[in-house]
């Protein structure tokens, strides 16, 4: 698929279908602002995308429409959030969640959200078992806008996001062996909002609790999972990878 000029200051086409910034990343205050990557072959979504971005605080540094693509500009731009399909050519399977863990060794800080069609369990307990900074939303969630700005923000402040829907599927599709099986229903509750990334106070807001119950369960929580004594931050993300693993 080629590429289009844009008219949002992206103009140049490389050989792996990427299309680069043409702002001086020192005017107007772009080097304040983080810098992102979006790859995905569908150019109207991508272009969409980097619009939304543009008009929210972000600076789109480029786009790429393959995953080669994507990290020749991750090495080239070193951004602070990757934006990734998990199917890009040449044969749309997992292309974009292979780059993604080839991004996620070689930048370890580096936030990674992928976008998928679908929910796809495998691939997304993958992804969300490499760390913290880690997205894993359908493109479908990307249409609020309100929730996918704020999904951003969780990943580069050093959250994981876990779309609705897998919480749900993974929900209805435990392993008989269930490692959450002592958690009491409002526990479970809280750990599902956890895991779609919900801090404390949001947590509160939508079970219309205080926010000291809902540190009672989240210690609760902790303790029945026998987490190790680490930071809070670290435990709650295993106590998101057990929930995503009792499936």
């Amino acid at each position: 698929m080629n590429v289009p000029a844009s008219g949002d200051g992206f103009g140049r086409a490389n050989a792996h279908n990427c299309v680069v910034s043409s702002e001086d990343p020192s005017s107007n205050g772009s080097a304040d602002r983080t810098r992102v990557i979006i790859a995905d072959d569908d150019v109207l979504l991508r272009e969409g995308l980097a619009s939304l971005l543009e008009r929210s605080e972000y600076q789109v540094a480029a786009q790429a429409g393959s995953a080669q693509g994507l990290l020749d500009l991750v090495r080239k731009h070193d951004p602070q959030l990757v934006i990734v399909d998990i199917r890009m050519p040449p044969t749309h399977t997992a292309e974009g969640l292979e780059a993604a863990r080839a991004i996620r060794e070689e930048w370890p800080d580096m936030g990674i959200l992928v976008l998928s069609a679908h929910v796809e369990v495998e691939h997304a307990m993958e992804l969300l078992a490499s760390g913290e900074r880690i997205g894993y939303l359908l493109k479908s969630r990307v249409t609020d806008v309100d929730d996918f700005l704020e999904t951003l923000e969780r990943i580069t402040g050093g959250g994981s996001v876990v779309d609705p829907a897998l919480v749900q599927e993974l929900f209805s599709a435990r392993r008989k062996e269930d490692p959450l099986e002592h958690l009491t229903a409002r526990e479970r509750e809280v750990l599902a909002l956890m895991a779609e990334g919900k801090s404390n106070a949001g947590i509160a807001r939508s079970l219309w609790v205080t926010e000291g119950t809902v540190e009672k369960h989240v210690h609760s929580i902790l303790a029945k999972l026998r987490l190790p004594a680490t930071g809070d931050d670290h435990r709650r993300v295993l106590a998101v990878i057990a929930f995503l693993e009792s499936r």
